[in-house]
């Protein structure tokens, strides 16, 4: 391991010579065993030790791993899951910056997708560390190519982070030559009106050489649309969003984000869309030189948000949602009488989930249709 690398140890993902160690430890994690009975019923540990000792590097876990467990689940919990690559080289390594849906699976699928369509690696994840709620599960992602995102220090120390995070984004796509995936805002956009952070890219412009848009330029960034049909958080997120309402100082617990994270995962998604959009190079390199700083960061980031605007698939649901919130009659509607029922009776099934004191109910159906309806009103305006 070159001493490069070594520089950031502190969040990269593991290294091929370091897994064994690893899985040893997994294999004597309590809660992890617990996990690996669920996923394996009556198959004996000391198998599973087996299989993750022949897997020699990080890629190799992914594909005797995550993949299967991952088309499986799609199996389940979708009706279809797709990727549009059109607009990229899939011999390229880019910098994927899409729109965050699901706190796992926004990425996984992301590595299911690159494997079917012949990229020859996955992706490097960009995590929170506030996700990280086990040993475990840190070990796990570690594995599992995730690099960690420091979400707690004070501002002297996240300047350091931040600084640490994007000369690792920078070895990653010029040195590691792999491809990296992370979301373009902290957290998720819990309306659906997704736009990208200026901080993001103002992190990212801190690794690498040159002025800013030759750093930039240097991540070959591509915007990445991600249409999830049904979102299985959406009563999760609008009673979040009761709470900051209703309680002062209210904010998610450990437990809220590994209930989002086990909801968002097993739950139905109906169909799912993966939409590259073109790397934004050609656009960097177009920049006027003379755009003031200031302005710059808003720039890029207001064409990343219109390429995933533009990339969006857009779902009966969207039409169906945009409607009732604006007052469309039914009758008017695009979309049909029977998947208008369909989405009506989706929304209070899912409505019905949340039992909160003090459940205002206009609140949460208002929330609940801006959600969907956010993802086609962004989509009309870039048309």
């Amino acid at each position: 391991m070159d001493n490069d690398l070594r520089s950031f140890d502190a969040i990269r993902p593991f290294e091929p010579e370091e897994l064994p160690e690893v899985y040893d430890r997994l294999m004597n994690d309590p809660q992890f065993l617990k996990i690996v009975a669920f996923l394996y019923p009556g198959v004996p540990p000391e198998a599973i030790s087996a299989k993750m000792h022949a897997q020699k590097t990080n890629l190799d876990f992914q594909k005797a791993f995550c993949y299967e467990f991952l088309k499986d689940l799609l199996s389940k919990a979708s009706t279809g899951c797709d990727m549009d690559v059109e607009s990229i080289d899939i011999n390229g390594r880019y910098t994927f910056v899409s729109n965050h849906r699901d706190i796992v699976l926004d990425s996984a699928l992301l590595d299911k997708l690159l494997f079917d369509l012949g990229f020859t690696t996955t992706c490097e994840i960009a995590i929170g560390d506030n996700l990280l709620a086990a040993p475990w599960i840190k070990d796990l992602v570690r594995i599992n190519k995730s690099f960690i995102v420091e979400r707690s220090p004070g501002i002297r120390e996240m300047l350091a982070s931040s600084k640490r995070m994007s000369n690792y984004m920078h070895y990653v796509i010029g040195r590691k030559k792999d491809n990296i995936w992370i979301a373009q805002r902290e957290g998720r956009a819990k309306d659906s009106n997704d736009r990208t952070q200026a901080s993001l890219l103002k992190m990212m412009a801190m690794g690498g050489e040159g002025t800013v848009v030759e750093r930039l330029m240097q991540l070959h960034i591509v915007p990445l649309a991600i249409s999830y049909e049904y979102d299985p958080c959406d009563f999760l997120k609008a009673e979040e969003m009761q709470l900051v309402r209703d309680v002062e100082g209210w904010k998610k617990s450990k437990a809220d984000d590994i209930r989002s994270m086990k909801t968002g995962i097993l739950g139905y998604k109906g169909r799912i869309h993966y939409h590259c959009a073109p790397c934004i190079d050609e656009m960097l390199r177009n920049l006027d030189p003379a755009t003031p700083k200031t302005e710059l960061f808003d720039l890029i980031a207001a064409h990343i948000d219109s390429q995933i605007h533009r990339h969006y698939a857009i779902y009966p649901n969207n039409i169906v949602a945009l409607d009732m919130l604006q007052g469309t009659p039914r009758d008017r509607s695009k979309a049909t009488p029977e998947q208008w029922d369909r989405f009506e009776q989706y929304l209070e099934q899912q409505l019905s989930k949340i039992t909160i004191e003090g459940r205002d109910e206009a609140f949460l159906r208002e929330r609940m249709l801006t959600m969907y309806a956010n993802p086609l009103i962004n989509h009309n305006a870039v048309r």
